[in-house]
């Protein structure tokens, strides 16, 4: 199996060259028209002088995207926007006109109504369970 290895990296490479030139706009190619690409690359594939030949010279290759470096992370307690924002958010909050202020109440409404089926629940809970056992003490 070992000796098919060599075989089946020439054609990956061929493989991947023809569609990269295939996928390449006509204004990113260099050197030669793109169908000239296409046919050095189908001829002399075999050999990989066309593959390599057009991952070199055929295409215009751009630096990756992303700037200088990666950005630092910074931890949110000492990201100074998150924690202006934190103190914005509490202002809102306090004072009673933040984006909780109408949501704030319905929560609120709707936190009483679960606590009060859960009591319902509780309760029916207890008295199924008296009902089933009268007394076993």
């Amino acid at each position: 199996m070992l000796r098919y290895l060599p075989l089946l990296l020439v054609l990956a490479l061929w493989i991947y060259a023809f569609i990269d030139c295939l996928n390449t706009p006509e204004e990113e190619v260099r050197g030669l028209p793109k169908v000239i690409w296409v046919i050095i690359i189908l001829l002399f594939g075999e050999v990989l002088v066309g593959p390599v030949a057009w991952l070199v010279a055929g295409k215009v290759r751009h630096a990756p995207a992303g700037g200088a470096g990666p950005a630092e992370w910074v931890a949110p307690d000492d990201n100074p926007e998150f924690l202006k924002s934190l103190k914005d958010e509490a202002a809102s909050a306090k004072d009673g006109n933040g984006e909780n202020g109408e949501n704030g109440e319905k929560d609120e409404q709707l936190l009483k109504d679960w606590e009060a089926d859960l009591r319902r629940r509780e309760e029916e809970l207890k008295r199924r369970e008296s009902e089933e056992d009268p007394k076993d003490s």
